[in-house]
């Protein structure tokens, strides 16, 4: 039987690591489930409530910022609940200084999204309407495609 892996954590160097605690924590509901100490090291792993053992990015200090243009888009993706959800994350980023990509609808499967920095410069996209996430709609339309 052979068995397909599966993605369980995404780790990352960040210059400010309390920064980035406090990003993931306050707009992706995130919390720190392990942490780690040594003499020049600190590893946090954050998680949702209820996916800690599905999926966790682990955060190291010791990185360095990033310096990503405005239209490259690679980032992590969230999922909300509502379009007014969306707009929300985008109105608290926008008064942080953190919005990079204004709210906007796009055809399926990417749905209505907008886009923020964290501190280290990572994108992350908060989303509604994916096939993977609240307002999804059929998954079988978008193996169709």
């Amino acid at each position: 039987m052979t068995v397909t892996p599966r993605i369980t954590h995404l780790a990352l160097h960040v210059s400010d690591i309390d920064a980035c605690i406090a990003f993931y924590r306050d707009f992706c509901g995130m919390e720190v489930i392990h942490e780690r100490h040594s003499a020049h090291q600190t590893i946090s792993w954050m998680a949702e409530p209820g996916r800690e053992t599905d999926f966790i990015f682990v955060l190291m200090n010791g990185g360095r910022d990033l310096q990503l243009p405005d239209n490259d888009y690679r980032h992590f993706g969230f999922a909300l609940e509502s379009r007014e959800a969306v707009d929300r994350i985008a109105d608290r980023a926008a008064k942080a200084g953190s919005l990079v990509w204004a709210p906007r609808d796009e055809p399926f499967p990417v749905g209505y999204y907008c886009g923020l920095r964290d501190p280290n410069g990572n994108y992350v996209e908060f989303s509604y309407g994916q096939p993977l996430g609240p307002g999804a709609e059929d998954f079988d339309k978008l193996k169709r495609r």
